[in-house]
């Protein structure tokens, strides 16, 4: 009785704020649990297949006890195959999926900076993206300078400000507008670092294994006045 209240509620102030010029923003919270510490993201409505997506398989317990399973220093470290759970130690990971591809969801003002939440995906035409699996970007200092070269070569353009945010924060701008990015870190990338910097194999598989323990995910609201 109480949910069916709130939700009726809630659908009554959404008209009222519609009607007085201001509307919702809904975003997504997520809170990674992993064999190091916790790491909490935000997930972008810019990217709704990708949002949903992560949503479903979070809330179906799919990522619990996965590994990042490939990790490299000063890009990323990567997790979500289903064929990691159980892995044996020194078992090659990196190949599971499911039957279905993400769209593409390419956009330009959300880029590969530190932190960034992106979609893995294998070399299709459509650059669609993995159905689960994701990587997370440890990355490294960009100058303008370099990140304007990459720019031209690629054909690709930045604003001053993600200049600014290459320059002060790092990421690996050579994957922008080839991978989707959907989120992105709010706290703990002290936790992403530690991971990043693992003792690894010859395929980047830590040699102790760095676990995604739990994935929980609550939707947040946000009033935006127009």
């Amino acid at each position: 009785m109480m949910q069916k209240i709130t939700t009726s509620l809630l659908a009554i102030l959404f008209v009222v704020l519609i009607s007085s010029d201001q509307v919702i923003a809904q975003k997504y919270k997520v809170k990674m649990e992993t064999s190091e510490g916790k790491i909490e993201l935000l997930l972008f409505d810019e990217t709704p297949q990708h949002r949903d997506n992560f949503v479903k398989l979070a809330k179906e317990g799919f990522y619990d006890g996965t590994l990042f399973h490939r990790v490299i220093q000063g890009f990323m470290i990567q997790g979500g195959d289903q064929n990691s759970k159980n892995a044996e130690p020194g078992a090659r990971l990196g190949m599971g999926s499911l039957n279905y591809k993400v769209p593409a969801e390419f956009n330009n003002e959300l880029i590969h900076v530190r932190g960034a939440l992106a979609a893995a995906r294998d070399n299709n035409p459509e650059m669609a993206s993995s159905s689960n699996q994701f990587y997370i970007v440890d990355g490294k200092k960009v100058t303008e300078k370099e990140l304007q070269s990459l720019a031209s070569r690629r054909n690709y353009t930045y604003t001053p400000e993600q200049i600014k945010r290459y320059e002060e924060l790092g990421g690996s701008p050579h994957l922008d507008g080839a991978y989707t990015v959907y989120g992105k870190v709010i706290k703990g990338m002290d936790v992403v670092d530690k991971i990043a910097a693992s003792k690894k194999d010859r395929f980047d598989r830590p040699e102790e294994d760095k676990v995604v323990e739990k994935v929980k995910v609550k939707k947040k609201f946000w009033f935006l006045y127009l």
